[in-house]
């Protein structure tokens, strides 16, 4: 876990990030719909749009998958904002040494 000031905009809050990695026979679009099924169980009302970021109870995101490029409205695989996020990138380097 990294806890970190906020990314894209100001709060006195701070952000606990984490990243895993897990093994799913789901598909992308799959695992996106099962994600944000789980915000909306902890409280999350709507997504950021336009870069437009808020505090939120979580947010979880769908860093790569395998070695899949996906690149539609509402679902972009790898990430397109992850390397320039170290709250992503130091945790993700260390679940893939």
């Amino acid at each position: 876990f990294i806890t970190t000031e906020p990314w894209g905009f100001e709060s006195s809050n701070k952000f606990l990030n984490a990243v895993i990695l897990c093994e799913t026979e789901k598909t992308p679009r799959k695992v996106l719909q099962l994600t944000q099924q789980i915000e909306r169980d902890m409280g999350r009302k709507q997504k950021s749009l336009s870069g437009g970021y808020r505090d939120r109870p979580i947010d979880i995101d769908i860093l790569l998958y395998d070695d899949l490029t996906v690149d539609e409205s509402d679902l972009k695989i790898p990430h397109p904002l992850m390397y320039q996020r170290d709250f992503v990138m130091i945790p993700l380097r260390e679940i893939r040494s």
